[in-house]
């Protein structure tokens, strides 16, 4: 896997990861299913989350994570798959909330975005089984535990 990954952290923290983790992550999730992409990995604030979901999705409120897909002209090769926004403080909230380890969660959240920009959805039951279940594989294989085990005890 050769991915060119970009990171743009706009809030600093305790607790958000660094650009090797992020890069291991990603690529875990590209494995077997591109060869090469650009990414980009933007790390924001509540306000900049919640701007963005307004605007893209209609809803004001923060989110944790938003992905952008690039869809470049048929014309134009391009390896850029899109961009990613992570809430950094909707993260560690969620991780606290959830009793799940912080390192644990950003992995879940770059996963499963990165999963959305390949066309991975969970509209319906059967797309939501078939995304979970590989966020599930790539977790694990990065050491992370089923970050959808809670939910499924209760």
């Amino acid at each position: 896997m050769n991915l060119l990954l970009e990171i743009q952290r706009v809030v600093e923290g305790d607790g958000i990861p660094g650009p090797m983790q992020f890069q291991a992550w990603a690529e875990a999730a590209l494995h077997g299913r591109l060869e090469r992409a650009e990414l980009v990995v933007r790390i924001v604030d509540r306000e900049e989350s919640r701007q963005l979901n307004r605007e893209y999705r209609g809803k004001d409120s923060p989110t944790n994570v938003l992905s952008f897909p690039f869809e470049a002209p048929a014309v134009v090769a391009n390896d850029l798959l899109g961009d990613l926004v992570i809430c950094a403080p909707l993260v560690a909230e969620e991780a606290a909330e959830q009793g799940k380890p912080l390192e644990a969660h950003w992995a879940h959240l770059l996963v499963h975005g990165v999963l959305h920009l390949l066309g991975f959805d969970h509209i319906n039951d059967p797309e939501a089984e078939t995304m979970e279940g590989l966020e599930v594989e790539i977790l694990e294989s990065l050491g992370y535990s089923d970050p959808y085990q809670i939910e499924r005890e209760l």
